[in-house]
């Protein structure tokens, strides 16, 4: 391992940069923080891309942005985009149909429609974007880089794994259709695939910069995402270090347990992954969000400094309701679905794992299970509890199962021609998308025979999943001729409160609030109405004495006050804890506990 300070970093850096690790380890702000560096330091032109579907670089940057390179005030020469999903699958839809209007029959031309209505059209809609900026060199034209803030590795993974997959299929499939429409529509941009894949494994090009925190669920995040990368050729990585925090006041001993978790979960490092060059990134004591900020994140003489915000109001302990409590309600249903939402790295799988814990402490029977692709559910139980059983909605598991299920039942009705072009058909990419919503479907209906605790997915993912349930209801019926039922049922038991119960999880911060807000709307739209939210890990309190943590505290009370007074009229608030939560004994103390003290009175001890 070779440590490297930033502006070394940059000096040299690759035309491409990929941003990329576990939800909320602060990717979108290191990727803004080396955008404004690169622009404002350096004098270079860089465009700043997000293929997040819950894209917060608006609010990091603090400009509204749109699918065109906007310029940032402030910071000279850096431009930013979202890419956004739905008006991308607009403009595919309308480049793949246009061509045979007028020449083939409306009914055909319906069909066609039919076909791209489903949620494979909106990924691969969005997935050509991101190919048209990776691998087309006229697109990025007059940019020295292209900086990538991508979404939560999961979903990160699948994409930068599509341009193999995508060129596979066209390359192999004989029937000119796909769940895309006609093959022509992708044929066009298959030499755009193959020059995306160079792109990602050109070493001289690109850099993917894996960004953990020291938390060892990060650090395995960021080891399976360098192992996966590294098979498919993309070996130009490193690794940024984010948050690491090194107390300054020894006698504060919530303020060194923290530093203790910090160093234990980095001498446990795997060695592939410290073996990786390593920058170094301190805890800073308020959120980088504005050019301003965002100058200080790498050295600048602001970035271990700031001007507390002076505390006025209550206790933000006090100002919710203990974990415990939250239980209590989510208890009288008596059985039923209890499903955390929110943006990556708040802590939705702790919760869940914290709720489905004690549930099955008090002898309910309780299924924990998650749709999140990079899930920790069983590592963060650690071990058999009685009651409990714990899965995963593995993708390629669940792909195989349904592609196995769609043939069993097809066979009678197909001759040898009829199976081949179904199995063709199955190679899509998009399926395995169907089969995951299928399994969750399947999970869901378990909730009439007891408590089902579902931890979802990062934000973007979890909404296309809500998103595409009417959709997917049509792609399965294309496949499979009668609908399942546990299908046929997932969104009234979703929108059903004496049913379906959604907790939305935040931490007492600008940006995890705002999504979470924005995440309620979608929801409401989708007739769904959360139960609660919870605000995890806060600092506020009188707990801390170390500066970094104390002023983090007193920056997180207007959040938590917003949370009450604009959001919910149900709230949690669960105090950062000195012991990681993992494992049977440590969650069932987070889910018990009713206030900050005993747990600090642990550490203290």
């Amino acid at each position: 391992m070779t440590k490297e300070s930033m502006a070394g970093f940059l000096e040299q850096a690759t035309r491409i940069l990929f941003f990329t690790g576990k939800g909320g380890v602060g990717k979108t702000s290191l990727a803004c923080a080396a955008g404004v560096a690169m622009a404002h330091q350096q004098g270079r032109k860089v465009l700043l891309v997000s293929t997040d579907p819950a894209s917060n670089l608006d609010e990091v940057l603090g400009v509204r942005l749109s699918g065109t390179p906007t310029a940032i005030p402030g910071a000279d020469g850096l431009f930013a985009l979202n890419i956004d999903p739905e008006a991308a699958a607009k403009a595919y839809r309308d480049r793949v149909i246009g061509p045979y209007r007028g020449v083939l029959p409306e009914a055909a031309i319906n069909s066609i429609e039919e076909q791209l209505s489903g949620a494979c059209t909106v990924e691969i809609a969005a997935f050509d974007e991101f190919t048209k900026l990776l691998g087309d060199a006229h697109a990025t034209e007059g940019f020295d880089h292209i900086i990538f803030d991508t979404a939560p590795t999961g979903h990160t993974l699948r994409l930068l794994k599509l341009p193999a997959a995508w060129t596979g299929f066209i390359a192999e499939n004989t029937t000119g259709t796909s769940c895309l429409g006609p093959l022509a529509g992708l044929e066009t941009q298959k030499s755009l695939y193959d020059s995306s894949l160079q792109a990602l494994t050109n070493a001289s090009t690109t850099t993917l910069v894996l960004v953990s925190r020291p938390e060892r669920s990060a650090l395995a995040e960021a080891n399976r995402s360098r192992a996966e990368l590294a098979e498919m050729g993309v070996a130009n990585q490193r690794l940024f270090l984010n948050g690491v925090f090194i107390a300054h006041d020894r006698n504060d001993a919530a303020g060194c347990s923290l530093e203790a978790r910090g160093q234990a979960a980095l001498a446990g490092m795997p060695a592939d992954l410290a073996g990786l060059p390593r920058t170094e990134v301190p805890l800073l004591p308020f959120a980088p969000m504005g050019v301003e900020n965002l100058r200080c994140v790498f050295g600048g003489s602001a970035s271990r400094t700031g001007k507390p915000v002076r505390r006025d109001g209550p206790d933000a302990i006090s100002s919710g309701l203990p974990l415990s409590a939250l239980i209590d309600q989510l208890e009288k249903m008596g059985r039923g679905v209890v499903m955390t939402m929110g943006k990556g790295g708040v802590g939705k799988t702790t919760i869940a794992s914290a709720i489905a814990i004690e549930l099955a402490h008090r002898g309910h029977r309780v299924h924990l299970s998650t749709t999140d692709p990079a899930a920790h559910v069983a590592a963060t139980v650690g071990g058999s509890v009685p009651n409990l059983s714990v899965s995963r909605i593995d993708p390629a598991t669940e792909t195989r199962h349904y592609t196995e299920a769609v043939l069993a039942k097809s066979a009678p009705q197909l001759d040898a021609q009829g199976m081949a072009l179904l199995e063709e058909d199955l190679r899509s990419p998009c399926t395995e998308e169907i089969a995951v919503f299928s399994a969750f479907a399947r999970v869901v209906a378990e909730g009439q025979h007891g408590f089902v605790v579902l931890d979802t997915a990062p934000t973007g993912h979890t909404i296309l999943l809500l998103d595409a349930a009417e959709a997917y209801h049509r792609d399965v019926t294309r496949t499979m001729s009668d609908l399942p039922e546990s299908v046929r049922q997932l969104l009234p038991r979703l929108r059903d409160p004496n049913f379906t119960r959604v907790l939305l999880v935040t931490l007492p911060e600008a940006t995890p609030v705002h999504e979470a807000a924005r995440l309620q709307e979608d929801l409401a739209r989708a007739g769904i109405t959360p139960f609660a939210w919870v605000v995890n890990q806060a600092f506020s309190g009188d707990g801390f004495r170390d500066r970094v943590l104390v002023e983090r505290g007193e920056r997180e009370l207007p959040f938590i006050s917003e949370v009450r007074e604009r959001f919910s009229h149900r709230m949690a608030v669960v105090p950062w804890s000195p012991s990681e939560p993992v494992g049977p004994e440590r969650l069932r103390e987070l889910a018990t506990n009713t206030g900050r003290v005993p747990i600090l009175e642990s550490a203290r001890g």
